[in-house]
């Protein structure tokens, strides 16, 4: 469910209540660990946290280079971990919390998709979101634009 607010208040205004309480919660988990580098804003519809144009307006599209993205979608909620589609060894540490706390993990290429705060632990996703800064996201990014 595509978003049209402008601003990341009036996108949580929207939401039902559960899912306001969800979205905001894995929000400020976001922003507190979130690196240097990152602004937090809305893009395609979704909070989303991006390397600003303004530091590295080089991108294929002409739109900011994301890292995160937070969204209530149609079925589900969602928060896209790109810095984990871009390549390194933090998806597999991720995938690997999951399984260590014998949760199940509903994950495509960078979509985390769950329904309730239960089923996301929110020291992994604060330590994952933690561990690219904005520099290593862009080298990672450039060097699959490479290839």
């Amino acid at each position: 469910m595509k978003s049209n607010a402008e601003t990341v208040e009036d996108y949580l205004d929207e939401l039902p209540p559960d899912r306001r309480e969800a979205i905001a919660t894995i929000r400020d988990v976001i922003n507190q660990h979130l690196p240097e580098g990152y602004v937090e804003q809305m893009e395609w519809g979704m909070v989303s946290w991006v390397v600003p144009l303004t530091d590295y307006p080089d991108t294929y599209n002409g739109r900011p280079l994301s890292y995160v993205s937070l969204a209530s979608q149609k079925h589900h909620m969602a928060v896209y971990l790109m810095g984990l589609y871009a390549g390194g060894p933090e998806e597999a540490w991720f995938r690997r919390q999951y399984a260590e706390r014998g949760m199940t993990l509903d994950m495509g290429k960078s979509c985390v998709r769950f329904k309730g705060l239960d089923e996301v632990p929110l020291d992994v996703l604060g330590e994952v979101v933690a561990k690219i800064p904005a520099g290593e996201l862009i080298a990672r990014y450039e060097s699959s634009r490479q290839r």
